[in-house]
């Protein structure tokens, strides 16, 4: 069993044996702090940003009735109780869902690039953005605490900010394993914090709590109109933690999301929530910071130190979800190879990628400089989340349809609703994008782009090799027996289609006029599961006299490890020696032209990502003193 196998089983029995409390805590720590967060600038913006309304009686109870209609009907109906049944074997995500939606238990062989990968691949881009954009304003609002407790702190915000991101950024190479313990204890704190103070503020105003009749909402809509529709573009930042539910489902399992959610953070939030809008009954001009201002002055530092606890889990919740997905991008084959670090000898999902990470930093710290300010920041905040969400949403109606075989007059009136409401957090968010949502839109579009082109890329460089390779049965034929000699030994040659004879073989034979006694043609496979068990892992067909063709399936959640498949091989009574064995690699230089394929533009692209992807011996494990890579050189 590989090592990335035993990780995920490893991973799996805990998740079964780890009490269900225990697991929940973990849950709180890792999968609500986003959602959690959000309490410090949403009821904020609707009252005081730059989009604002009047901070009256009436639209104080119509803004509390969205927040808690939202976080009802998109969180707890549409994540918690339906698109989380859509996991793929236990894992969640917009990948996992397209996976999902696609698969058909075949090896990922897709020739084309359809409406539904593209829909998935969006919304994966838009998540890039999200992981950009959340660190920035998380972290940014909790420092701003300081200037309501002194104006003294104000000039000293940003630099401050910029400190706690880029410490955060740095500390990632060494894996969260440690801090991951505190994770959960911390954000039970936080939660328990915001019942209190909203708590404290309902106390003064109970009335406050009609709002949770939806008629206010209603009203609150059609008495404002478009501005109303507008203020929904902020309503909708209390929900804007809801991919993370869904995307760690696989650690922590569904059961554990969902009583953390409606026993801790949904009540807790609902507190902080109306404790806010009562403090705005009494004083309006708290519109200000109705978070900071809810707390009493004695305990203003205390409270700005545990947001910033807070704000940093929720950072790094999003940061490791970055690494994750990039990680099933590179296996379900739309990201070129990259560096990837297990953090955590035990815990499934502690993974590092250098590359993500810095450019995960550079694109957090140039919003806090471009936009200063939290409030600013809002403006790019939501447009990402929001496409992302209907996304999912269509994505999931291609599950319950295709794969779990519902009725359509169940399933269209379903997802019908979930799409109106989140068309109108969409349309109220799109005011924005001139403001600053422009920011993770062309995020999404670059990293779409590439994703799309680095697929297709692949698609017709597999086809020009085929093209040019010689069929194996001719090369068995006509070109084995002519061989002068066979060595004693193991030689792989790893080709990425069960197509035609290795590139590196035919060059070899040409040159060399010699063979292995043991030929192993070894191609590596991603499937649309995230894991396969060991018995599956392998399949293995003699094709020759001492030539043998060998098929390695990995789900989209593993990393492939030739050596741990050639142990396999000799499980499976095939004699090969790791220590003695010689890897062949085809290593191909791209070559841009007209031909038919890519635009020219997307060429140059794909052949730039392809001499910078990470090399095939450091990402398959290979040791690279026993590799040999023979050059091919393709015109695209």
């Amino acid at each position: 069993m590989s090592s990335s196998n035993s990780v995920a089983h490893q991973n799996s029995e805990h998740t079964k044996k780890t009490p269900l409390a225990l697991l929940t805590l973990g849950a709180l720590g890792v999968v609500y702090g986003d959602i959690g967060t959000s309490p410090l600038y949403a009821l904020r913006e609707c009252f005081h940003g730059a989009h604002s309304i009047e901070v009256t009686e009436a639209n104080i109870f119509g803004v509390l009735s969205l927040i808690f209609w939202a976080l009802i009907i998109v969180i707890s109906i549409k994540y918690l109780l339906f698109v989380m049944r859509a996991d793929n074997k236990g894992e969640g995500g917009i990948l996992a869902l397209m996976a999902l939606a696609l698969s058909d238990g075949r090896p990922n062989v897709r020739k084309t690039i359809g409406p539904v990968t593209v829909l998935a691949l969006f919304g994966a881009a838009l998540l890039y953005g999200d992981g950009i954009i959340t660190p920035a304003i998380s972290v940014i609002s909790a420092v701003e605490g300081l200037k309501i407790a002194t104006p003294l702190f104000e000039p000293y915000i940003l630099p401050i900010t910029l400190v706690i991101l880029t410490t955060l950024f740095f500390f990632q190479k060494r894996g969260t394993a440690t801090m991951g313990k505190a994770f959960g204890p911390i954000i039970l704190i936080w939660f328990i914090t915001l019942a209190v103070l909203g708590i404290h503020g309902i106390m003064g105003e109970l009335h406050i709590l009609e709002a949770i009749n939806p008629r206010y909402g209603i009203d609150f809509l059609l008495i404002n109109s478009w501005h109303g529709v507008v203020v929904l573009g902020s309503v909708f930042l209390v929900v804007t933690g809801g991919e993370a539910l869904y995307a760690d489902m696989g650690h922590f399992g569904r059961k554990a999301i969902q009583l953390g959610w409606f026993f801790v953070a949904l009540p807790a939030l609902m507190l902080q929530y109306f404790g806010q809008g009562a403090l705005l009954l009494q004083n309006p001009a708290a519109a200000e910071n109705p978070f900071y201002l809810l707390a009493p002055s004695w305990a203003l530092f205390p409270l700005v130190i545990l947001s910033t606890a807070a704000t940093v889990i929720a950072s790094q919740a999003l940061i490791t979800g970055a690494f994750s997905m990039s990680q099933q991008a590179i296996s379900l084959g739309f990201l070129p190879r990259m560096q990837v670090k297990y953090t955590s000898a035990r815990q499934m999902g502690q993974i590092y990628i250098p590359f993500v990470n810095w450019a995960l930093l550079i694109g957090t710290l140039f919003l806090v400089l471009e936009f200063q300010t939290s409030a600013n920041l809002v403006a790019a905040y939501g447009i990402a989340v929001t496409t992302t969400m209907i996304m999912t949403t269509l994505l999931t109606y291609v599950v319950m349809v295709h794969k779990w075989k519902w009725k359509l007059y169940f399933v269209l009136p379903l997802i019908g609703f979930f799409l109106v409401i989140e068309l109108g957090f969409f349309s109220a968010n799109v005011i924005k994008v001139l403001e600053g949502g422009w920011f993770p839109i062309a995020i999404g579009l670059i990293i779409l782009t590439l994703m799309i082109t680095w697929k297709q890329g692949r698609l017709i460089l597999a086809d020009r090799l085929v093209a040019v390779s010689t069929p194996l049965s001719t090369f068995m034929r006509d070109i084995v027996p002519k061989v002068r000699a066979r060595i004693p030994g193991t030689a792989v040659f790893m080709t990425a289609t069960s197509a035609g004879t290795p590139p590196a073989l035919l060059h070899n034979v040409r040159h060399n006029q010699v063979l292995h006694e043991t030929v192993l043609l070894l191609t590596v496979q991603t499937i649309d599961q995230p894991y396969v068990s060991a018995d599956e892992h392998l399949a293995i067909e003699s094709v020759g006299i001492g030539f043998y063709r060998v098929m390695a399936y990995y789900g989209f959640m593993e990393s492939p490890n030739v050596p741990s498949i050639l142990d396999l091989c000799v499980q499976k009574q095939l004699a090969v020696d790791l220590k003695t064995a010689t890897f062949f690699l085809g290593r191909e230089t791209i070559i841009a032209t007209k031909h038919p394929g890519m635009a020219i533009w997307r060429e140059r692209i794909f052949a730039f990502m392809s001499r910078n992807a990470l090399r095939a011996t450091d990402f398959f494990q290979i040791p690279s003193e026993q590799a040999i890579e023979i050059g091919t050189v393709i015109e695209m």
